[in-house]
């Protein structure tokens, strides 16, 4: 992983000055994460329900509509709410914001176009091996290399042996969305300890707004501007930008980006479930096992993290 070797090189913001307390004692473990991974739950709970609502509106805007719909009015409630200053930042400020921002548009544009060919929780499961996969590297834990082979088997089975049971292009645009994913989990990290409070969010949600305005415009014209449809898209981007990016940059200043990448294992399960809530997508049996040993990879590879960072007794 990018930017500090090791276990993400503490990937929170000001770890170092917040070890200890007022009164001089040192958190345990457990303090320590379980607000951050308080945190990330809620933003996959809301990013991924958010998603279901995204593919119900597709049909009105088309993938590349959805996307420019979430990341346009998404980086206008931000940047009203946020006010970030544009004055004072240095050339290095500014060039982490703008690959966060473009990361997080290529994020969104391949796994809208994977969410459109194939169920959205297959989509979900393949996409989360980018983050799975950059855990693996930054932990440097062997234990590790099981739950990454756990998260394949998952996947193995999700497939049927074979990514044309799913859609072969589906599942290639899921796969280069976790690319994605990873890539905005370290340049969030490295965004968070940059700038104060979500302002740099707010200027990179502004970055990806204008790179897919265009293929926004380009694919959906002026049904965008239909008022169900704007009501439509900024449910999602609440939903699926704005509350979960937020809250998983200030997870982000306290919790190892290597142990944030694993908890997203987590959204797949989320995932079918908006799914089948939401979209009426059922699960077969072995799509149902198959996302169980992805989320059981993301458990094994969470403890493995905690207890790696648990102080030694006495």
């Amino acid at each position: 992983m990018p930017e500090g070797a090791g276990p993400a090189a503490d990937a929170a913001a000001g770890r170092g000055t917040r070890a200890t307390r007022a009164g001089g004692e040192a958190p345990r473990a457990g303090d320590r994460s379980l607000g951050p991974v308080t945190l990330v739950v809620a933003g996959a709970l809301s990013v991924q329900f958010g998603a279901a609502i995204a593919v119900m509106l597709m049909p009105r805007t088309g993938p590349l509509g959805v996307v420019t719909l979430r990341l346009v009015l998404a980086a206008l409630v931000l940047l009203v709410v946020c006010r970030p200053r544009l004055r004072g930042h240095s050339r290095a400020d500014w060039g982490t914001v703008v690959i966060f921002g473009f990361a997080m548009a290529a994020m969104n544009v391949l796994f809208y176009q994977a969410a459109h060919r194939i169920p959205l929780g297959a989509a979900v499961t393949l996409e989360v091996l980018g983050p799975l996969v950059m855990s693996v590297i930054a932990s440097r834990r062997p234990v590790n290399l099981l739950w990454a082979g756990l998260a394949l088997g998952g996947v193995f089975l999700l497939s049927g042996g074979g990514f044309d049971r799913l859609d072969p292009v589906g599942a290639l645009f899921a796969l280069g969305a976790g690319a994605m994913w990873a890539a905005y989990i370290v340049f969030s990290a490295r965004t968070g300890r940059r700038f104060p409070q979500a302002d740099g969010l707010a200027l990179a949600m502004g970055v990806g707004a204008l790179l897919s305005l265009p293929l926004g415009l380009v694919e959906a014209g002026s049904r965008l501007l239909v008022p169900s449809t704007l009501g439509l898209g900024l449910a999602v981007a609440l939903m699926s930008s704005v509350l979960p990016y937020t809250l998983e940059l200030l997870a982000l200043r306290r919790l190892p980006a290597a142990t944030f990448a694993v908890l997203m294992s987590l959204e797949p399960a989320i995932a079918a479930t908006a799914g089948f809530l939401v979209l009426d997508q059922a699960l077969s049996p072995a799509e149902a096992l198959a996302i169980g040993l992805v989320v059981a990879a993301s458990m094994g590879a969470v403890r493995t993290q905690v207890a790696g960072k648990a102080p030694a007794a006495g």
